[in-house]
């Protein structure tokens, strides 16, 4: 028999009896405390009592695996008092070395339904939750011949870890910062010859701290379908309380006994966490044999050290209270996550002492640049011009929001220089730039329609992670084609968090300034001031319609009636059109992923933010998991609004025009500094401004 019980909030202490025909129990993730039953010895019980506030004694350790008491809640071991900066695993096989010098440990330990390990060092574990309920005998490691051949090391995928139901991977006392984690992959069940048994699916969520990183993940689907292909997949997380988890999930979907009963479920083949700083601890655990005179050094030294930079900081910090300028600390206080700071130098090295020939265009907050950093990776750097009005405020909300999520729709931090008077911020470089010079510009890029599909899909699943996914609730206020940046792999990232509001979800609504780019700004917001996340909801509606018809949602260079998209896509679609609407660039597509696009664009830009989805309501409606519910009213502001006025709203503190080719194109649209408890009447100097160039 088994129980599953796990995440249930669950308290109390477990029960003095139980049947002895119960043999596989999973009550991690709940609040049980106090000691153990008995029957806890009992031959042949799985027993799962991750996340608990457990009371572990000596006597239970000689019963219970080894390691549980840093696997209790919040996870204790080195907690305060980290020794490693980095881990990675070899997930169900043995140690190897890559190619790249990484020592990925042994993980060979026999997992079973309800189950967990924690290596005799204490630097890392794994817990699975679930049963394969069609096959008794199913295994919960798999094993291929090496015939991966995209990958310099095809023995590292040689191996994986698979789950019937819920699979984490924990490291314990790692050194607090970013770290970016590399997850391995490779379907090795499903991807066989084209027969029936090649139609499986293994579908399962990604978490990273708790945080959804990526829904629905398909090895097979990412591979293109193609046989025995590597699948890497890397992700930044913040490592605040010295623990990070790795979580993936089986939610339900896919198939169960394709080609064989019990294939389902996560799969795993390695996983490591590398810093994005500079460590100051050791990677290796110390040793019990080191001499009493090295004991006396490694305590003396550090001491001696730490003294003298203590007197160092404080110079430091004196001569830097004399210099003109913002406060470091004063700059950074509050925020929850702090980002990696660069030096200037290191900055001005990368970008070649910010050489004109690597500006990649300018925007309100100032030229943003193309570097690269002496480990080799290439940057985009946001320079705070000294004209500018965006200033401190938004600049702090941009570090504070991009440094505490992590998606694979939402372009990377790798952080940002605060040293005198001078303000950078660093994101990862993306060559393809933003959507708007891929679909508007003058651009040899062509997007054909399953890129565009997808495009739509990726930011929407970015928003809905900012709105309902993510620790923090997140309103970006300005989503529009050129906030959205495009990879090597075209990939969608949704870029600019200047304007970003945190959204207490108790609130019905905040009153703020209007901020944002005309003909992406909602209704109720525009009018009124009044800002939830549905406000983003009509702005990416706003840009699925400008990608499906390849045009700016403004354009007086088209017919009076196709003048503004939105009108124009409400009137072909109300006569059964919608094809009309497609860009004639697209040499071919998907009627019915277009109607489909379209139905969702027009549901998001409904007059009132009730009648518009969710962001998770639009994911599964793009996905197909959901029906595209109908329209039948037509908005009433295209009655009440003649769009061809050339305003936007603003403050005065509004920057100026930005340049066309700019891969960070820094909103034009109002300070954060607004006090969000007022209406747009108290806004502090409130004016219109005239715009520069198209609305986009």
């Amino acid at each position: 028999m088994f129980r599953f019980l796990g995440n249930n909030k669950l308290n109390g202490t477990l029960p003095a009896l139980k049947s002895t025909s119960l043999l596989n129990i999973d009550v991690s993730y709940n609040e049980l405390s106090g000691s153990f039953p008995s029957w806890i010895d009992e031959q042949g019980l799985q027993l799962n009592l991750v996340a608990n506030n457990f009371t572990i004694e000596s006597a239970n350790n000689s019963v219970l695996p080894s390691g549980l008491s840093c696997l209790q809640r919040n996870f204790p071991c080195l907690r305060d008092s980290p020794i490693y900066y980095n881990f990675a695993i070899k997930c169900g096989g043995p140690q190897f070395t890559s190619s790249s010098q990484i020592v990925y440990e042994t993980d060979n330990e026999t997992l079973g339904p309800a189950t967990y390990y924690v290596t005799s060092t204490n630097r890392w574990a794994v817990s699975n939750v679930g049963r394969f309920g069609e096959n008794n005998n199913a295994q919960y490691s798999s094993f291929t011949p090496s015939q991966i051949t995209n990958t310099l090391d095809p023995e590292l995928f040689q191996t994986a870890r698979i789950s019937p139901g819920s699979l984490r991977y924990y490291g314990f006392g790692l050194e607090n910062g970013n770290y970016t984690v590399t997850l391995q992959f490779a379907e090795i069940a499903f991807n066989i010859p084209p027969t029936w048994k090649s139609l499986g699916r293994r579908v399962f969520d990604i978490y990273i701290q708790g945080n959804l990183v990526w829904k629905d993940f398909d090895i097979k689907k990412e591979a293109s379908a193609v046989l025995f292909q590597a699948i890497q997949r890397v992700f930044t997380a913040q490592v605040s309380e010295n623990y990070l988890e790795i979580h993936l999930f089986w939610a339900g979907k896919g198939t169960c006994c394709i080609p064989t009963q019990g294939t389902y479920g996560p799969s795993i083949s390695a996983i490591s966490a590398i810093p994005d700083f500079i460590p100051t601890v050791s990677s290796d655990p110390p040793t019990s044999k080191k001499s009493k005179t090295g004991l006396i050094a490694g305590i003396v030294v550090p001491i001696g050290v730490a003294s003298c930079l203590s007197v160092l900081a404080l110079y430091c910090f004196v001569q830097r209270r004399k210099r003109p300028g913002w406060d470091n600390d004063e700059e950074l206080l509050g925020i929850e996550a702090r980002p990696y700071t660069f030096s200037y130098a290191e900055l001005k090295a990368a970008t070649e002492d910010f050489n004109p020939a690597n500006k990649l265009g300018e925007g309100g907050f100032g030229p943003v640049f193309k570097g690269t950093l002496n480990d080799g990776r290439v940057i985009a750097v946001k320079q705070l011009s000294v004209a500018s009005h965006q200033g401190k405020s938004q600049f702090v909300a941009e570090i504070a929001t991009i440094s505490a999520v992590q998606h694979r729709n939402l372009v990377k931090s790798y952080g940002c220089c605060i040293e005198g008077d001078k303000r950078l911020l660093v994101y990862e470089y993306h060559e393809n730039k933003s959507l708007d010079r891929a679909l508007f510009g003058k651009t040899s890029l062509y997007l054909s329609w399953p890129i565009r599909f997808d495009t739509c899909l990726g930011v929407a699943r970015g928003l809905a992670y900012l709105h309902e996914e993510s620790r923090l609730r997140i309103v970006h206020r300005d989503v529009k084609a050129s906030n959205i940046l495009l990879d090597s792999d075209l990939n969608p990232k949704i870029s600019d968090f200047g304007l970003a509001k945190l959204y207490d979800d108790k609130m019905t609504h905040i009153s703020t300034c209007v901020a944002g780019t005309r003909g992406y700004i909602a209704p109720e917001y525009a009018m009124r001031g009044h800002l939830t996340e549905k406000v983003d909801v009509f702005s990416f509606g706003v840009v699925a319609l400008e990608i499906v018809s390849g045009r700016p949602n403004s354009d007086s260079s088209v017919e009076e009636e196709q003048m503004y998209l939105l009108e124009w896509a409400w009137h072909v679609c109300g006569n059964n059109r919608e094809v009309e609407l497609v860009d004639a660039n697209l040499l071919e597509f998907d009627e019915e992923e277009v109607k489909r696009v379209i139905g969702v664009a027009l549901l998001c830009i409904q007059t009132f933010p009730r009648q518009r989805p969710s962001m998770s309501r639009v994911v599964a409606m793009l996905s197909g998991d959901i029906e595209v519910g109908s329209v039948t009213s037509r908005p009433a502001y295209f009655a009440d609004w003649k769009f061809n006025d050339t305003t936007s709203f603003m403050t005065a503190d509004t920057p100026s025009a930005e340049n066309e080719h700019s891969q960070f194109r820094t909103s034009t649209s109002a300070s954060m500094a607004a006090d969000p408890g007022h209406s747009p009447i108290n806004c502090s100097r409130p004016l219109l401004r005239e715009d520069i160039g198209e609305s986009r």
